[in-house]
């Protein structure tokens, strides 16, 4: 995804999945006559367009789509987010039966064309086509030894050193360059990767990032989310399993395991705030697993209010499952300006945070004169919770209780979330009461780390285990560390 940092001209209050990547196949069919199948293969294109729409809050600094006709690949990518980068001439230009779409949000000092994704590599064996989700944990180490074997890279993404390592071996065979490059590389990772002919999907041996596979009419599609699956009218079949590959061509879907089976760890944050509501990953609906949270919030913080209030988007499910559990009633009491992209920055840290005031705004009939319970997924930096408390205030609300349906994140993320050093995280440096006091509120509760993952194995007591490293500090591998509170 690209190497790990904070810039001070980026800093808003939440974490950040760092992409989403979509892959479609459709079958050759010998009858070309066949018109509708005739335009579904000029429109292949399109599909993934649609699909990657729907994963646009996985990230909006970068969108691309390679796509192939069996015997070359064809690549769009830019800066900005999918309607930005697309135009219909674009999409026109690249037909074919396979394509591999990608949307990212950048790192610090890795906002650029050149790690804009998939990437592509041309050599005398063929085209690959790349796009990841996730973090290399051992990024470094691998470049490094590709440098010193004659390599040279074009950015700061780990992505191109997945895409180099599938090169060097190439002449293997896909399939052995793949579980060769998978064995190498350390970390998360949800991988969409095309041949000419070949559609490949493959998810890290934790599961830490998730890639789901689905039916399309004639076909067959991966997908970061569920909900892209949806959008192209295609039929969920299910999750790709940790530590698995799947390889895509005109035989079907081929499965096979590479490596030792390990614990699953999807990263628990999914749930809490990545996810869009309306998908399904490894078998917990994301709306359900956060009205349960919000409900187990409710058993262990209650506290006497008149309404219940959730902070758009996320917060709102969490809020509905509060109120209920709480006999509470519930409201939108928040409106969020959904016109306000990440291109839209303030030269200054005070105008960065006053920001919030553009971005939410209180309905003060809801609010004004009662005793407000705020539903929020988590607290970052304190500056939105901050500037929520003094919005709330001035449309009347007579007390201003916040309620959190994560526990406190402490801990960097290794693994694919953009997080600040631990001196930025509010909660690593401050205990509930004194955040309580710097935000501002009459109270403060987050949920308990044992009450969220209870919240999500109620929705499938199948799903075993979750990576909660931002929370405990306790990752599914060994990590780098920190040197005077900056991430490595």
């Amino acid at each position: 995804m690209g190497v790990c940092g904070c810039d001070d001209e980026e800093k808003d209050d939440k974490l950040h999945d760092e992409c989403g990547v979509v892959g479609l196949f459709l079958k050759q069919k010998k009858d070309e006559s066949d018109e509708d199948f005739s335009a579904r293969k000029q429109n292949i294109a399109k599909e993934a367009y649609y699909g990657l729409y729907s994963l646009q809050h996985r990230g909006q600094d970068s969108a691309g789509i390679a796509a192939s006709d069996g015997a070359d690949i064809k690549i769009h990518k830019g800066m900005g987010t999918v309607g930005e980068v697309f135009r219909a001439e674009n999409l026109n230009m690249l037909t074919g039966h396979i394509a591999v779409g990608h949307v990212r949000y950048a790192t610090a000092g890795s906002a650029t064309i050149e790690n804009a994704q998939p990437m592509l590599l041309n050599s005398k064996l063929g085209g690959v086509a790349v796009a990841h989700n996730g973090q290399l944990v051992n990024y470094e180490q691998l470049r490094e030894m590709l440098e010193e074997n004659g390599s040279t890279f074009v950015s700061t993404s780990d992505t191109e050193v997945i895409v180099k390592l599938i090169a060097k071996s190439y002449k293997k065979g896909l399939e052995r360059a793949l579980t060769d490059t998978i064995q190498m590389i350390k970390g998360s990772f949800a991988l969409v990767v095309m041949t000419e002919k070949c559609l490949i999907g493959a998810r890290d041996p934790n599961g830490i990032r998730p890639l789901c596979l689905g039916e399309v009419d004639g076909g067959w599609i991966l997908a970061s989310e569920s909900c892209a699956i949806d959008a192209v009218n295609g039929k969920f079949i299910r999750d790709i399993h940790p530590g698995e590959i799947v390889i895509i061509n005109e035989d079907g879907v081929l499965s096979f395991e590479f490596g030792e089976r390990t614990s699953k760890r999807t990263c628990v944050f999914e749930y809490v705030y990545f996810a869009r509501p309306d998908s399904i990953m490894d078998g917990i609906a994301v709306t359900e697993a956060r009205l349960r949270m919000g409900e187990c919030l409710a058993r262990e913080s209650a506290v006497p209010a008149d309404v219940v209030v959730g902070v758009p988007d996320s917060g709102l499910e969490a809020a509905r499952g509060y109120a209920n559990e709480a006999n509470i009633p519930c409201a939108i009491g928040i409106i969020k300006n959904k016109y306000i992209g990440r291109t839209f920055i303030a030269p200054t840290q005070q105008e960065r945070e006053n920001l919030v005031f553009v971005k939410l705004n209180a309905v003060r009939s809801v609010v004004e004169g009662k005793r407000v319970v705020v539903i929020d997924d988590s607290i970052v930096r304190g500056t939105t919770s901050r500037r929520l408390v003094q919005i709330l205030r001035r449309a009347g609300a007579k007390e201003v209780h916040f309620r959190i349906s994560s526990p406190p994140v402490k801990f960097p993320c290794y693994f694919g979330i953009n997080t600040p050093s631990r001196g930025e995280l509010i909660s690593s440096q401050h205990n509930e009461e004194e955040i309580c006091k710097e935000i501002g509120a009459d109270s403060l509760a987050f949920i308990s780390a044992e009450g969220m993952l209870n919240a999500c194995k109620i929705c499938n007591p199948e799903q075993y285990g979750f990576c909660k490293g931002c929370f405990t500090g306790e990752y599914p591998m060994s990590v780098p560390g920190e040197i005077n509170g900056k991430r490595l």
